[in-house]
């Protein structure tokens, strides 16, 4: 039986994945359940926090988003088994029941993405009717389900496009987003198109998808064109506003803390693996799971989907993933 695996060895230049036999599992401990995997999601590795968490393995199994008979759920971090393989072995804690209507491929493909929004709208900014949210990159895969989830709570959503394409998707949402703001051509002030849709109060909810930080002189040309100013989103953001960042590395010197205290913001880092990261937590996020499942049975938010591929180009697939290309969600299906 074959898994999927990472080369921590490997440089962001040349990343490297491999198919490795695996022994057969081991007969079924208390708390832990056999699972035949039958959709696997596939997510960039964060290789910066396996280094922080000192997960130095040479070897690290790939796919954590994974849908099986009756069962689906998130592996945790430290997991030794693949998500990529025919059966794994998993603490029942990790596992919530997948509701009949919602096929493998949606399950897998839906629930990392739909715990990061609803950790960033419900826990990190208590989003409610009448607030207006600004989400960033809208169309991307996670993009399309906070905008699904705020639609839900009764919010007011505006977003950014990177692409004509993503532009004509956002257009299409029903219902339909507030605004929607084309950052492709790097002319247009995300501050001042927010600002102009809520008669200059700003924004209550800013969920982005990373900012820059530096002078123009000092990013990268893509970052540059696409990405905000940390300045843009403190000026957008209003008073009592929440904003939520994907920022590993935000670093904000006095003056701007200084504009955040006077608005009374607050300021929340978004980190999907919280949850995997302390035990303490273990009953919210498995009731995080479990509503994420029920939305998606009910049709709250549906998951922006590549075309399921077969295992055998997993490792093509998830070369592609880990360099951010492709839009849509990346589902291996067995």
């Amino acid at each position: 039986m074959k898994g999927l695996y990472f080369q921590q060895s490997s440089t962001d230049e040349e990343i490297t994945f491999v198919f490795q036999e695996r022994e057969n599992l081991p007969v079924t401990e208390d708390n832990f359940v056999k699972l035949q995997v039958k959709a696997c999601a596939l997510s960039q590795i964060n290789t910066k926090l396996l280094a922080e968490m000192k997960m130095k393995k040479d070897l690290f199994p790939v796919g954590r988003e994974i849908a099986g008979i009756v069962l689906d759920g998130i592996l945790p971090l430290d997991s030794e088994d693949p998500g990529l393989c025919e059966v794994v072995r998993v603490h029942e804690h990790y596992l919530v029941h997948k509701p009949e209507k919602v096929t493998w491929t949606e399950a897998a493909g839906s629930i990392r993405d739909g715990v990061r929004a609803y950790t960033a709208l419900h826990y990190l900014s208590y989003v409610s009717p009448g607030k207006s949210v600004l989400i960033m990159d809208g169309a991307s895969a996670f993009g399309t389900i906070a905008i699904q989830l705020a639609h839900h709570r009764g919010a007011k959503v505006i977003s950014t496009a990177c692409s004509l394409e993503d532009k004509q998707c956002l257009e299409r949402f029903r219902p339909p987003i507030a605004r929607v703001i084309d950052v492709s051509n790097g002319k247009v002030h995300v501050a001042e198109s927010c600002l102009e849709e809520t008669g200059g109060l700003g924004v209550d909810i800013v969920l982005d998808a990373g900012v820059r930080l530096y002078s123009k002189d000092d990013e990268p040309a893509v970052k540059l064109q696409l990405l905000p100013h940390k300045h843009d989103i403190i000026t957008l953001l209003g008073v009592g506003g929440h904003w939520v960042t994907t920022e590993e590395n935000l670093q904000l010197d006095p003056p701007d803390s200084h504009c955040l205290f006077l608005k009374g913001a607050t300021l929340a880092f978004l980190n999907d693996e919280v949850w995997n990261l302390s035990n303490v937590q273990q009953g919210k996020y498995l009731c995080i799971l479990k509503d994420v499942m029920e939305k998606l049975s009910t049709g709250v938010f549906r998951p922006q989907l590549d075309e399921p591929i077969p295992l055998y180009e997993a490792k093509v697939s998830m070369e592609a993933v880990q360099k951010h290309q492709g839009r849509k969600k990346q589902v291996v299906q067995f």
